[in-house]
């Protein structure tokens, strides 16, 4: 698998399936290399791509992230590499340990150590046994990993990681422990806003859900943000660092801050203006690989 520089992330439940196939179309046709989707409680994730797949002819489908906890490893595994034999290897596969709430509240599970959890899980994956035709060639795995412990696990048993919801300054930290040769591809919010009140306004009503997640809260303690930035919606600096906004140029800049920092791949996700969770289509055709700027 060739993974170019640039993908989106899109909130792909916020769409009818006919709607979604028609706008991963556009997302191929822009000349993005992948378009990066989530799981939570909506459509199973590996369905979904497989239907996303069918309508495209080159673009990677990228779940960001699978959750461990809604299918055991093999059904994971498996899902994997029908899904890479089908297409032409065009699945890259992002798993997770999701998040406390989601798994005990709303699945019914028991929540365990993250990287524990996580480490079994990946050596059970390795261990499946498959007994369809093989993809053309070694399906990828990622892991969702933003802390150290997670981010080591992922260059140890999978073949790199895919961090949400932070920084260039992460990212760097990211490359030091995962070393060369293993994909970093983390997700960037964009907004296409140059009026700070406004656009910071939309920022905070897109990370409010987030920023009441203990597994982004200590990633953000982590990286220097204390209670005077994590309390009433986001200091100036907090939203400023995670979300790249402003002009066309002032977001290309942030990208490749992240690219200077050693992502191999960076998949954004648009707020819109309008306050909806649909992707916004203007900024992505304007920051398409390709186009001016």
């Amino acid at each position: 698998m060739k993974l170019g520089k640039l993908g989106v992330w899109a909130p792909m439940d916020v769409m009818t399936a006919a709607e979604g196939a028609a706008f991963a179309q556009r997302v191929e046709g822009w000349g993005y290399a992948a378009l990066w989707l989530p799981e939570s409680r909506g459509r199973n994730v590996l369905a979904h791509s497989a239907w996303l797949l069918a309508n495209t002819k080159d673009l990677i489908v990228a779940p960001g992230i699978a959750n461990i906890y809604a299918r055991d490893p093999m059904a994971m595994a498996n899902g994997q590499r029908g899904l890479n034999e089908q297409s032409g290897a065009r699945f890259l596969l992002g798993v997770g340990v999701s998040h406390a709430p989601m798994v005990t509240g709303l699945r019914g599970h028991n929540y365990g150590k993250p990287v524990t959890t996580m480490r079994a899980y990946l050596e059970a994956m390795a261990a499946a046994p498959y007994l369809a035709p093989d993809p053309p060639e070694r399906p990828l795995t990622i892991v969702a990993a933003l802390g150290p412990r997670m981010m080591a696990l992922s260059g140890e048993l999978a073949d790199g990681a895919h961090p949400y919801n932070v920084p260039p300054e992460h990212t760097a930290e990211a490359r030091g422990i995962l070393g060369a040769g293993k994909l970093l591809c983390p997700e960037v919010w964009v907004l296409l806003e140059s009026d700070a009140a406004k656009a910071r306004s939309a920022a905070r009503q897109a990370l409010a859900s987030y920023m009441r997640l203990d597994n982004y809260v200590n990633n953000w303690r982590r990286l220097g943000f204390g209670d005077d930035d994590l309390g009433g919606g986001g200091s100036d600096r907090f939203i400023d660092a995670n979300v790249a906004w402003g002009s066309e140029e002032a977001i290309r800049q942030r990208i490749r801050e992240h690219w200077d920092a050693g992502a191999d791949h960076v998949c954004i996700q648009s707020i819109n203006p309008d306050g909806s969770r649909r992707p916004d289509e203007k900024v992505l055709a304007l920051l398409a690989p390709g186009a001016a700027g």
